[in-house]
Parts: structure tokens; sequence; C-alpha cells
């Protein structure tokens, strides 16, 4: 019934705005503003959540191998500008709100308004830079002129493994106009891959467009808010189907609901925050991180998840503060295409729990892995864009209004948090990049906090390296500084227990091997297969039907293969390689091991992708019925 009441919905929305939109496309063609960008409902959150004390720009501190001069420095910026027409872009707001502002040519830009050359006080080491980068992100963008500023900064005599006399460039962006995917793609624009300094370009000549007629805009936008009702019944129709979807999805492969907003832990990092940053960072080589992950099976993020929850449980719990129940990250989801250069903000999200509750670090990375898996599953059955296109329906007015008395009246404090901390992860060039000749030596990223939410950690890879930023506030996080070594030690402590976990699985198996030499290596999930074969046997009648003939693929330290026929009664299960077969599996032997001990729904496996299949899906959807009914081992 609810089903056929959705597609009501949006059959009636259909039938209405097909009615009026070639009215709508008469009246707008005489104003010629075909052309005019609006900023998108999602786009637009980030500009109604900036308070005095919640500037929304996201920036980055990039440090410059080699005394860059300022003078190369804004040639190269002015000579391609062009390629990012967003930087010579302003917004317009129409009168009272009743639609999106739009993006128009500024016709007085001028680029030393963009660009500050500063000097860093004596001794120029790293804890000038830092002061100086909490300084300037504290400061908001000045919305009358276009949305960013480019602070070069000279006298970087005393930072370690850092060339003397180098520069750093503090970047600002608001995020209305660029996401975190966005930001890392301006690198290959103001950045070269050579190390040769060659000729810059002079700036091509900016003609910007006349400003729009603003009886025009506001037919325009009169026109789109009053569309918005009708696609409001639309997008709400679309989410509440893939709600649906999401939530029959997770039932029928067993799987618990991912965590729901506002049901994080109270913190000391959830409260209101003030105005004044503070800025820091921890840089780890990439390797390192990649080589836990290799020897624990999960992902490289499912990593710095766990170093971040380390230092967030070893803080608080200095604190006393730390929650019984776990910690609650939002994860941004990147949704922009490989192709897609666009600068707008295209973002989905996850909520992770971070097991914060959890001592053994292992343990504690375990935990996450199978959070992220299950977030992952729910998060892509809803569709990256089924609750973003939302935020589009609503008026602009209404929502603006509605974030300046959510902030004016505190009424973050009234509530538990939505969660407690994001945790952003954005992949960078993995080669080094040069600004007129000269190295970018690192970079390290930094994104806007809001009531409520007092710590955001932003990570960046770059050429062999991983930078972990945090950014907070002198309410939230005073000591800071004492956060970001906990990072570090975080990472130290998860790579030691990993390895020392390495090492004793290896003189494990060694002494094995040893105990008895005339053994053959065995798989220990071999006693899986040999356990179906014998039910088979004692159980003739248990194949009633055809099924299909299964090549499974054990990955593991004792790789093997297995055949399973079940073509016809009884079936037979065979080691080795079928010549024929319908489909085949590939899976670790520690996932088999917890599916065969009933740890691991095999259609869960499946769904988290620890099951890899080629071939005939429906024949392997039927084999799975078959071995959730074998007994355990």
């Amino acid at each position: 019934m609810l089903r056929l009441t959705i597609v009501g919905i949006n059959i009636f929305c259909n039938l209405t705005i097909t009615k009026n939109i070639t009215l709508i496309d008469k009246i707008i063609d005489q104003f010629d503003l075909s052309d005019l960008e609006s900023v998108t409902g999602l786009d637009a959150t980030f500009l109604y959540g900036e308070t005095p004390t919640s500037p929304m720009h996201v920036g980055s501190v990039a440090v410059i191998e080699g005394s860059l001069e300022f003078e190369n420095f804004k040639k190269v910026i002015h000579s391609r500008i062009h390629q990012v027409p967003k930087l010579r872009k302003r917004l317009m707001t129409i009168p009272f709100s009743i639609d999106y502002p739009y993006w128009f040519d500024d016709p007085h830009f001028n680029i030393d308004m963009h660009l500050n050359h500063v000097a860093l006080p004596k001794p120029g080491d790293w804890k000038q830079l830092r002061k100086m980068a909490a300084r300037i992100f504290s400061e908001p963008l000045d919305q009358s002129r276009p949305l960013w500023s480019f602070t070069f900064v000279e006298g970087l005599d005393n930072l370690s493994q850092v060339k003397p006399g180098s520069v750093a460039i503090i970047s600002k962006i608001h995020h209305v106009a660029i996401d975190g995917a966005a930001g890392a793609g301006l690198l290959g624009i103001l950045f070269d891959l050579s190390p040769e300094a060659h000729e810059i370009k002079p700036p091509r000549e900016y003609r910007p467009r006349p400003l729009p007629n603003e009886l025009g805009l506001l037919v325009k936008s009169s026109i789109s808010f009053a569309k918005r009702p009708l696609k409001f019944p639309k997008l709400v129709s679309s989410a509440l189907e893939a709600t649906m979807k999401a939530g029959f999805i997770t039932r029928a492969q067993h799987l618990d609901l991912p965590t729901a907003p506002f049901s994080a832990p109270s913190t000391p990092l959830n409260g209101i925050i003030s105005a004044q940053r503070k800025w820091n960072t921890t840089i780890l080589t990439l390797d390192r991180v990649k080589a836990l992950r290799k020897i624990m099976g999960t992902t490289l993020n499912d990593v710095v998840l766990a170093i971040c929850s380390g230092a967030l449980r070893r803080y608080l719990l200095e604190k006393d503060k730390l929650p019984k129940k776990p910690m609650v990250a939002m994860v941004p989801i990147s949704t922009r295409g490989k192709d897609d250069e666009g600068s707008g903000n295209q973002l989905s999200a996850m909520l992770v729990q971070l097991a914060t509750d959890i001592e053994d670090p292992i343990e504690r990375l375990e935990t996450i892995y199978e959070n992220t898996i299950r977030g992952k599953t729910y998060q892509g059955a809803m569709g990256a864009d089924s609750l973003a296109n939302l935020a589009g329906a609503v008026p602009f007015g209404i929502a603006n209004q509605a974030a300046r008395l959510y902030s004016r009246f505190n009424m973050a404090k009234m509530h538990s948090p939505v969660f407690n901390v994001v945790i952003t992860n954005v992949p960078g060039p993995q080669m080094p990049i040069y600004c007129h000749g000269h190295k970018m030596h690192s970079i390290m990223g930094m994104a806007p906090i809001i009531d409520g939410m007092g710590l955001i950690i932003t990570v960046l890879s770059y050429n062999g390296n991983i930078t972990i930023s945090p950014t907070s506030d002198v309410n939230s996080m005073p000591d800071l500084n004492k956060f970001s070594k906990y990072i570090l030690d975080s990472a130290n402590e998860l790579e030691d227990v990993i390895l020392k976990y390495q090492k004793d699985g290896a003189k494990k198996k060694t002494k094995t091997i040893a105990v008895d030499k005339a053994k053959k290596e065995k798989a220990l999930s071999d006693q899986y297969f040999v356990g179906i074969r014998k039910y088979l046997k004692a159980n003739p009648t248990f194949i009633k039907k055809e099924v299909g003939v299964f090549q499974f693929f054990v990955k593991g330290p004792i790789p093997t293969n297995w055949q399973v026929n079940l073509s016809k009664a009884p079936g037979t299960i065979r080691k080795g390689k079928a010549k024929a077969f319908d489909a085949s599996l590939t899976i670790q032997d520690k996932h088999l091991i917890k599916i065969a001990q009933g740890k691991l729904d095999v259609m869960t496996a499946f769904v988290q992708g620890r099951i890899a299949i080629t071939g005939d899906n429906e024949k392997v959807m039927k084999l799975a019925s078959i071995l959730k009914k074998m007994p355990k081992i």
C-alpha cells in the first residue's frame, strides 16, 4: 500500500511540473538568465551555517621548499586563475531570501585583495607557523568579494626536515564553493609536475559578464520558489523509497542498522564553540599505514579511524570524560565522478562508531572495520543523493533563519550530539608537485567546526605521507597540541601491537609445522569443506535438485582450492580446481572460518565484499542458502 502511495506522489509531481515547465522557460528566456548558476541546496548549508564563531571555509597549509618569491607565486596564480572560474565570482543574494544565492562574475575583482604577504616571527619554527595558521583560520572571509584568500608566509627557518628560507601558503576557500575532493583537484591547477621553472604566461584578459537583470533574477527566483513545493513530495517519496529499500536489504542480510543520528554520547567536544581556532597536525608515512592495513585485512581509512579513535580515547580518559558508549564519527563520502571537475560540494556521509569504549587496539580496529562495512552497505543502499537532494527542496530563507536561531539560542546544548567528531580523508597526488620549480614539501588540511561539533580531523595524503590535522577551538579543546601528540602515540601503539600480533602468528605457524613435519600443510578452512562432504554423505537426500558447480579459491597463509559439485544428489566436494564451473567464489581463509563457526552469515559476507563472485549469481544465492543450513563447526 505504501509503495502504491509513493508511486502516486511521483506521478502527480511529474504531471504538475510538466504542465508548467514550458511557460516557465519562456519567461526566463526573455531575461537571458539561462547560464546563471545558483548555489545548490547542499552548498547553501555552508552559507546559512556560518556565524560569527563558525566561519565556514576549508583551508590548508602547504610548505614549499626553497626561497620561492612572492611575485612569482602571484604571477602563477594570476596566469591560471581562469581555470577555476569561481575564484573570480561572488554571490548575489535574492530579496527576502526566496531563492538560493547566485554566482556571478565580480566586476571589481582584484587579485591583490586575495593575496597576503607576511613573515613568521623569529625563530620561524613550527610553533610560530601553527599559531599563525590558527589565527588566519579564525577569520571569516568577506562575502562581498570572491570567497577565497592565500597568505604567502616567508621566514620558515627552523622547521624540521625543511630547508631554511622556505615558505608556506595558507589557503582559505569557502565551503559553499568547494569540497575536499575538489580542493585536492585544485593542486593540479596551481602546481606543476615538473621541477623546471618555466616561463610564466601573462594572465588572460578578464571580461566579466554584465550583472544580471535584477527584475529577471527576481522572476527566476520567484518561479524557483514556486516550483520548490512541487519538488518536495517527489524528493520525499524518493527518500522514503530509498529508506525502505535500505531497511529491507539490511534485514534480509541480517545486518544491524547503522548508527542513528542523535545517538552519540555527550563529550566536552560537543558544546558551544568560540571564534578562536586551534589547529595542529601529525605527519605519518603512508607506507606505515598501508603495512598495517595489509596485515589486518582492513582498509586504509579504517586504520586512520582507529588511530584517531585511540587518540580520542586517551585524551578523554586523561580528563576522566570518556563516555561509556562509543563515540560516533561522521565520515564524509565524495560522490564526485572521476571525470567530474566541478568545484561545488558533491558529498554524502555515513556515521561510524569509533569503538572508543574498547581498550585493546586490535579489537578496536576490527570493530571499526565491521562498523564501516555496515555503514557503507546502508549508505550504498540508500543512494548517494537521496537525502542530499532534500536540501534543495527547503527554501533558503527558512533554512537560513532556522540555522541562525539554532546558534543564537545555543540549541546544541538541548539535545544529544548528532555525532561527536568529523573525520574526513582526502587522497592527494602520490608524486612531488612544484610551484615555479619549488617542490611542495607537505600539505595539511583544515575544515570548519560548528556548535555541537567542536572537533574535525582532516586527513590528507601526498607524496608518501599522511597528515592528520585536527581543528578545534579554545572552548572545546584548548590543549589541542596534546591531542595531536596523542595521534602520533596512537599510531605508534597500533603499529607495535599489530607487528607483535603478526610476529606471534608467524611463531605459532612455525611451531605447528615443526611438531609434525610429516603432515601436509592444510588451511584451517579445509575442515569446513571436509565437514560439508561428511554431512552430504550422511544425508544423501539433502540436495533435492540441481544447484550447480562451484569453485572456491581460498586465500590466506596457505591458499587452497575446492570444487563443490551440487549438480545432483548427494553432491561431491573435492580439493583442487574444477575443469568447468557455474561460478567461482574467492574468500579469505579467516572469513570462511567465521562462516563455519556461525560467527559470520554467508549473505552478510557477500554484501560486505568478503566473498568475490564471478559467474552465475542466481546459482550462488542458492548455494548460500544451502551453506546456511549446514551444521557449524
